[in-house]
């Protein structure tokens, strides 16, 4: 099957999103909470093995660094899975947007990155306040194996907390290509991300079959959009 999803019908999905700001009764994390999950991360670091990230999303394309080594990676135990909800950057409260995490079961085919281990900190601070927030975050950083053709390594990756209130991962996939095909934010759209994902992954050689077909579902979608949506994500 062909990518159907083109920039002609992502740009369909656009529309100015005035970012209205932290959304109220949610509490965010604060300098010294990223400095306790920075000193956590590195206490756990296997240092002898090097400093490994695994991407399988938006790091894939657009990274906050500048690896010294990348390997396609394989991740027993996780899948891809757009299961956290967002209300802000690229959805709003009214019409919320989705976010790829990794979740418990299944397998997932990504990247794996090494990291110059000179400035660890800088780097994991921006990473740590890309993908987390909310206090207590959504997007946990963890160490988890992978398997490359060089052989198994540990790796840090943000993985959905189910317990998190944005947690999203009973919805089913009619929900999941109407929040995709509809939700905008300040960032840009869903129907965007998904298209950079699925074609940053295929130019690493990565075929990732349920992103494919919902980039086809999103397409469809998308051409016979004819007005809002009156989905809402539960």
């Amino acid at each position: 099957m062909a990518l159907v999803l083109t920039p002609e019908l992502v740009a369909r999905a656009h529309r100015a999103v005035i970012d209205l700001g932290p959304s109220p009764g949610v509490t965010y994390l604060q300098e010294e909470d990223y400095g306790r999950w920075i000193d956590q991360v590195l206490r756990a670091w296997e240092q002898e093995a090097g400093f490994w990230v695994f991407a399988y999303g938006s790091l894939i394309w657009k990274p906050e660094f500048v690896p010294v080594e990348e390997r396609l990676a394989y991740a027993p135990g996780w899948h891809r899975a757009f299961a956290l909800k967002l209300t802000r950057w690229r959805g709003t409260p009214e019409r919320p947007g989705l976010m790829l995490t990794l979740d418990r079961g299944g397998s997932c085919r990504g990247i794996a990155y090494r990291l110059q281990e000179g400035d660890l900190r800088e780097t994991l601070e921006r990473l740590l306040r890309r993908e987390m927030s909310a206090n207590p975050p959504s997007n946990v950083p963890r160490w988890i194996w992978l398997k490359t053709s060089k052989g198994s390594l540990k790796a840090l990756a943000f993985t959905v907390s189910r317990n998190a209130p944005a947690y999203a991962g009973g919805l089913s996939t009619g929900e999941v290509v109407e929040a995709l095909a509809t939700a905008v934010g300040h960032w840009g759209s869903c129907a965007e991300y998904l298209h950079n994902t699925v074609t940053h992954l295929e130019d690493k050689g990565i075929r990732d079959g349920r992103l494919w077909r919902l980039q086809a579902q999103v397409a469809e979608r998308l051409a016979g959009m004819d007005g809002a949506s009156d989905v809402t994500l539960r």
